[in-house]
């Protein structure tokens, strides 16, 4: 579309400009961010609940906190981050100096879903910004109300030609992807994500791809199943589901299986009470098209606990399925609900060549208290990040990448990743004009058995 073509033209002749390069514009821009957050928390908080239904703590603690964190994290290390890096020269280059040089992409594209449609939009710009790029910033149209919150934003702290917002549904998605970008950043499901990927190959542009997948939760014999169930409860539940890090699935060992049911119904019933869909702070599905869909994956297994809904609200009480086997509908997809199916393993061999069977997931969760045991799920299966003992709760720092592998994803941010991510390592080396040793210049007689000592 002519309109996004000027846009971008616009936008690569300010990034031409180099304002957006400086480091002391970078910060400002990101202290400017977070003071906007910090004054506007309350339109954030009610936004969110007009498209999720989430309670006050949860979107703080969910989206808004862990943004402000973020923004306070970056500030401190990124002047160090962004200084050139002098690494050394090898011998046979003597004498020279060798520098890394961090430098931006140029114009990038983030593109955000709709279940945590704050963070998970803000915190990608926060890495292109302290990285020194312009940026293109696509929402979702799931989220309206976020949306025009982020929109409002960043029409008010940054001029169009530096960071802009595109509003729309698929068809903004589809014009956007056939432009050419210098980065693409996308938050979604597999399916648009190998999109996304597709579009990207034609210009040769480099992507992040945050996607999901069926994220297992193992727990075993040795686990502690009342503080297991809590915290699975917790990670399933929030957000009504609505996670790309939800435990997916439960794997526990059967010996323990009944014991284990038991303390998550427990558990369900302390934090959202016997009927959740009267709890006010329970929040909702996105929409009825994901309402239905995931209704429809309750066929197939035994409802243990749950199985209410109400389809005026959007909610889904907090569902537990027995019974369950890899071919019920539950099984067959991500559910990114509040349906929580459970599966059974004899020992830890099967239980590994269960998830080794499977697309690697996004995450991996396992609750035990046998450090053995624990080794070797580390070693042994490959995921994007996961927790031993809790869930969730590994994306929520900004000292480790968040990211997935193979099926999941790839590439990660948050903290210095984030800066990595956005950023070209572009390395430099500067010979000396002094001495110019010649051992590299034809004609190479009597000249091989040197070089072989000294390489």
């Amino acid at each position: 579309m002519a309109e996004y073509k000027d846009m971008l033209h616009a936008q690569r002749a300010y990034f031409s400009k180099g304002e957006c390069k400086s480091v002391d514009f970078r910060i400002r821009q990101l202290k400017n961010l977070r003071q906007w957050i910090c004054e506007h928390e309350q339109e954030i908080m009610e936004a969110l609940h007009q498209d999720l239904n989430k309670s006050p703590f949860e979107a703080y603690a969910t989206e808004i906190g862990i943004v402000k964190e973020e923004i306070k994290y970056i500030l401190k290390h990124l002047r160090r981050w962004a200084a050139p890096k002098k690494v050394k020269t090898p011998i046979t280059q003597f004498p020279a100096q060798s520098f890394v040089y961090p430098e931006p992409y140029g114009v990038v594209l983030i593109m955000s879903p709709w279940n945590y449609p704050f963070q998970l939009t803000v915190a990608p710009l926060i890495g292109a910004i302290c990285a020194g790029n312009c940026a293109v910033v696509k929402p979702s149209a799931y989220s309206p109300a976020t949306t025009r919150v982020m929109a409002g934003m960043i029409r008010e702290l940054f001029a169009p030609e530096y960071i802009t917002v595109v509003e729309g549904g698929r068809e903004a998605n589809q014009a956007l992807l056939d432009e050419k970008f210098d980065y693409i950043f996308f938050t979604g499901s597999v399916n648009v994500g190998k999109y996304v990927m597709e579009k990207a190959a034609v210009h040769l542009t480099p992507v992040s791809l945050e996607l999901g997948g069926k994220s297992p939760c193992i727990v075993d014999e040795t686990a502690d199943l009342k503080l297991a169930a809590k915290r699975i409860v917790w990670g399933k539940f929030l957000n009504c589901g609505q996670t790309c890090v939800a435990p997916d699935y439960i794997l526990v060992q059967r010996s323990v299986k009944d014991k284990l049911i038991k303390q998550i119904n427990k558990s369900i019933r302390k934090m959202y009470g016997k009927d959740a869909l009267a709890n006010d702070e329970y929040p909702k599905m996105i929409s009825e098209k994901h309402f239905d869909r995931v209704l429809g994956l309750i066929e197939g297994g035994h409802v243990v606990s749950g199985g209410e809904s109400d389809r005026r609200s959007l909610r889904i009480a907090p569902t537990l399925l027995d019974q369950v086997t890899w071919e019920s509908p539950a099984m067959q997809e991500e559910i990114f609900g509040p349906l929580l199916p459970v599966l059974t393993f004899y020992d830890m061999k099967e239980a590994v060549q269960m998830v080794n069977a499977r697309p690697k997931p996004l995450a991996l969760y396992y609750f035990t208290k046998d450090k053995k045991r624990e080794a070797g799920i580390l070693r042994n299966i490959s995921y994007g990040g996961g927790c031993i003992n809790d869930t969730v709760v590994h994306l929520a720092t900004s000292y480790m990448p968040f990211g997935g592998v193979g099926n999941s994803g790839m590439g990660g941010y948050h903290g210095k990743d984030s800066f990595d991510t956005f950023t070209h390592r572009k390395s430099i080396m500067k010979k000396s004009l002094l001495v110019d040793i010649p051992i590299r210049y034809a004609p190479f007689k009597n000249k091989l058995a040197l070089l072989k000592k000294i390489q």
